[in-house]
């Protein structure tokens, strides 16, 4: 720390100031992290962690985004840039395959500007109404939107990867997003999943047609009107509970 200190002192432009206090950010997060998402640390984890409820549970039909609970809070925003991001990714030694390399370093993959949570909502494609055995993403998003759920942001992913080291071997968790192009053109959506041999970030076809498995579970967040819907009933519940 003593020879990056000096380095900044000594560096006489402002770029080089921010290239080396970003890769001091960066490995000071590399230290804090460890290797969370290698398979033999996710045992460790399932042994000394908190457990977050899994996202796996039976399925109940759903109405309304505004009568499901909230499975898990997340806090985006935190990081500088995308390359930051896959660094601490790395650094935690979570899988990303090639393909969701690609998707983090594209133009369309942007991060919130300020420091965030985001509440996300587990449901399954069965949960939302559907009874045959797969359902296309369009015909899963349009039902979701239908029923108050909005898509989340593609930060939620990665930040989701890194702020979820206890989930369970085989869950699959896939990200409610606006799919995003490889260089090729091919649309591309989310899954933060535990396959059993450590914590992965994959890729999934975001292909309007894709037929998905309807016991899949997909994570929204509320729409603007479902939230506005939700904290009304709060208040109408907490003025009830004042009147009795």
């Amino acid at each position: 720390m003593d020879n990056l200190l000096r380095r900044i002192r000594s560096a006489r432009g402002g770029t080089f100031f921010i290239a080396v206090l970003s890769t001091a950010c960066i490995v000071s997060f590399a230290g804090e992290a460890g290797a969370q998402c290698s398979a033999r640390d996710v045992l460790q984890n399932s042994l000394t962690l908190k457990k977050t409820p899994s996202a796996n549970k039976p399925s109940i039909p759903v109405r309304s985004a505004v009568a499901v609970p909230v499975w898990k809070t997340i806090t985006v925003g935190t990081f500088a840039n995308s390359f930051a991001l896959r660094t601490a990714l790395d650094a935690a030694s979570c899988g990303v395959g090639d393909t969701v390399a690609e998707i983090l370093a594209r133009p369309t993959f942007t991060l919130y500007a300020t420091k965030t949570d985001v509440e996300l909502i587990a449901v399954s494609s069965a949960e939302l109404g559907f009874q045959t055995d797969t359902a296309s993403l369009a015909s899963i998003y349009a039902r979701a939107q239908q029923l108050g759920f909005g898509l989340a942001a593609a930060e939620v992913a990665p930040q989701l990867r890194l702020q979820y080291f206890d989930q369970p071997i085989g869950e699959f968790l896939i990200i409610g997003m606006e799919p995003i192009k490889t260089w090729k053109g091919e649309p591309v959506i989310l899954t933060v999943a535990n396959g059993g041999a450590g914590l992965i970030l994959i890729d999934q076809d975001g292909s309007a047609d894709a037929e998905i498995p309807v016991v899949s579970r997909f994570l929204f967040v509320r729409s603007k009107e479902a939230a506005l819907a939700k904290a009304a009933r709060g208040l109408d519940e907490a003025a009830a509970s004042v009147r009795r």
